[in-house]
């Protein structure tokens, strides 16, 4: 019954309970004062007045009495008229919460007047600005989620429908082939990420680190990406010393395959792409990547290190907005950061710093 009261009890009523017992608790105290002044007989409680100048100071116990019933009554009956007033701001940031659980992220609060409620105000205004911006982002991957996986599977199946037909030349049919075998790298390609995504976002440590030459790791990806850049012949400036780097390879080298991918992937076909390497005054390990490609806008740029964000709204270039969510993760997970600067139909240069 106590806590089913605890849980229904407004905060009206709390607070007018509190203005009650604190009047009690100071009516007890000053009781206890003048308790204690007419023991040592200071005061005296009566009320028989006394006209001597000698006795004590008379004060008669029904004005004590009387007084406290009337202060304790109009001090309650004004805090719970005030208490409304005072608590709505509340109250409001409670309604607004309520349509944030519902789903609603475009409700706003503005509370003014108290300095700790406009932070409370703005705090909230945030966070559902926040909210929207990743409610938005994930619907927005969603669909593109289905999109990129609809699509090669709906290849995958309309070439084995013709393969099974079987009126066809051998040049067709290894076409086809080659066509669902593309398709379905993709897929275990897109997969691939999502996996990789979800473990890295609960990964916490880093695990055994090994000290290699990370020049040569950066050699070994742009081999491994030559199908992609022969084909917009793309030509590659390296500088890249003789570098020792004490880490963890393979995150290391997830990191480089998908910032080396990207300016290979939004590179104009016969661009250049620069890859620089150094060690600072700090000992701390700078990689440059820089391509001419689309480049972005300063919007894009806020937002390219978010979980299914694309640049390209058009779809016109491959992508799921993942790589480089894991990308800043991993790098989060190494002590190091990453920026971009970028211009619009310029190009793009990533900087990666390692420590």
């Amino acid at each position: 019954m106590i806590k089913y009261l605890k849980k229904k009890m407004s905060l009206t009523v709390s607070l007018v309970m509190f203005v009650f017992f604190v009047l009690l608790g100071t009516f007890m105290i000053l009781m206890f004062v003048v308790i204690l002044l007419h023991k040592i007989g200071y005061i005296s409680l009566s009320d028989i007045r006394n006209n001597s100048s000698d006795a004590p100071l008379n004060i008669p116990t029904r004005f004590l009495l009387s007084n406290f019933i009337f202060c304790t009554f109009i001090g309650t009956a004004i805090s719970g008229f005030f208490s409304r007033k005072l608590l709505r701001p509340i109250r409001k940031v409670i309604a607004a919460t309520h349509q944030v659980a519902s789903g609603d992220f475009d409700v706003k609060v503005d509370i003014g007047g108290i300095d700790e409620l406009e932070e409370l105000s703005n705090s909230f205004n945030k966070m559902t600005e926040e909210l929207s911006s990743t409610e938005t982002l994930r619907r927005d991957f969603i669909n593109n989620f289905s999109h990129e996986f609809k699509t090669p599977i709906v290849s995958i199946k309309g070439f084995a429908k013709i393969l099974k037909s079987g009126n066809l030349t051998d040049t067709e049919r290894v076409e086809y082939l080659d066509i669902i075998i593309s398709e379905s790298e993709r897929l275990t390609q897109l997969s691939t990420q999502i996996l990789n995504l979800s473990k890295y976002e609960h990964m916490e440590i880093v695990g055994e680190k090994t000290l290699y030459r990370i020049d040569e790791q950066i050699r070994k990806i742009i081999l491994l990406l030559e199908p992609k850049w022969t084909a917009k012949s793309l030509i590659f400036s390296l500088d890249l010393p003789d570098t020792l780097m004490e880490g963890n390879e393979d995150l290391i080298q997830q990191v480089l395959l998908n910032i080396i991918d990207n300016a290979i992937k939004f590179s104009y076909n016969g661009g250049q792409i620069e890859i620089g390497l150094h060690r600072n005054e700090k000992e701390e390990i700078i990689i440059k990547v820089k391509d001419e490609g689309c480049g972005m806008s300063e919007e894009a740029k806020n937002h390219i290190f978010e979980k299914f964000y694309q640049v390209d709204q058009s779809h016109q270039i491959a992508g799921n907005g993942i790589g480089l969510a894991i990308v800043k993760r991993l790098i989060g997970l190494m002590n190091g950061t990453i920026s971009v600067e970028s211009q619009v139909d310029i190009g793009s240069v990533f900087t990666i710093k390692l420590v």
